[in-house]
């Protein structure tokens, strides 16, 4: 449970504009966005650094200190990511309230991958479903949601409806029992590829010779008919000299 909350410390944001927010990611800060309960939006910029070891505790809930401002109970509403450095590009906080009841998004971690029985024998493990939505107080959204996966057998699924969720959290999903979190399929057999009925056909003409007598193919039969065509005209010519 997100109990003991890390507090996140963050200095106002004044410029504005794409070529404003580069300059400021260049210089080691991502900007962001704070929602309060009124709607008000507050921008922030933090230090990249920062924010990147306070991200890697996982935490839901975090304590937001804007400077000039008291301190606020935040979640995390939405990260943008570098398409290729994976480096957060911005972030959107929300704050709360403890004592009412929020809807978040919640990732779901497998165990005992290697130890499944299925997974020995050579079979594929899929992990289909990765977030789900719950909703709870702040301070009991789960960081994360572990499902044990080492008693798997092949052909086994695993959906929602049997993953343990604690009684103070309610899953937003109105059929658990459709929702498929991970599956373990047979071992995939590979199968060699034919021989091309071109390959085919050039094995079995290798070595033949054409038989005596055999007219000729019908570029020769052309270049023949040209080359008579072009005598008879010199004929021709020279008979009406």
């Amino acid at each position: 449970m997100a109990q003991d909350r890390t507090t996140l410390k963050v200095s106002p944001r004044e410029i504005f504009g794409s070529r404003a927010t580069r300059r400021l990611r260049k210089d080691g800060f991502v900007p962001g966005i704070v929602y309060g309960q009124g709607g008000e939006a507050r921008p922030f910029q933090v230090p990249s650094r920062e924010l990147g070891n306070v991200l890697k505790e996982g935490q839901t809930l975090l304590d937001l200190e804007l400077e000039g401002s008291a301190t606020v109970p935040v979640v995390i509403k939405e990260q943008q990511h570098h398409p290729v450095r994976g480096d957060v590009t911005h972030l959107d906080f929300l704050e709360v309230r403890l004592d009412e009841e929020i809807q978040a998004e919640v990732t779901i971690e497998l165990e005992g991958t290697e130890n499944a029985p299925g997974v020995r024998e050579g079979g594929v493990l899929e992990h289909v479903t990765r977030e789900i939505t719950v909703e709870a107080l702040p301070t009991a959204i789960p960081e994360q949601i572990i499902v044990d996966v080492s008693a798997m057998e092949i052909n086994d699924t695993i959906n929602l409806a049997s993953v343990a969720i604690p009684s103070d959290v309610k899953l937003m999903a109105d059929e658990p029992e459709e929702i498929t979190i991970a599956t373990l399929s047979p071992p995939r057999v590979e199968e060699e590829p034919e021989p091309e009925l071109e390959e085919e056909a050039e094995l079995v003409g290798e070595g033949e010779e054409a038989p005596e007598g055999e007219e000729p193919a019908e570029g020769e039969a052309a270049e023949g008919e040209a080359a008579e065509g072009e005598g008879g005209g010199d004929d021709e010519q020279s008979g009406g000299e």
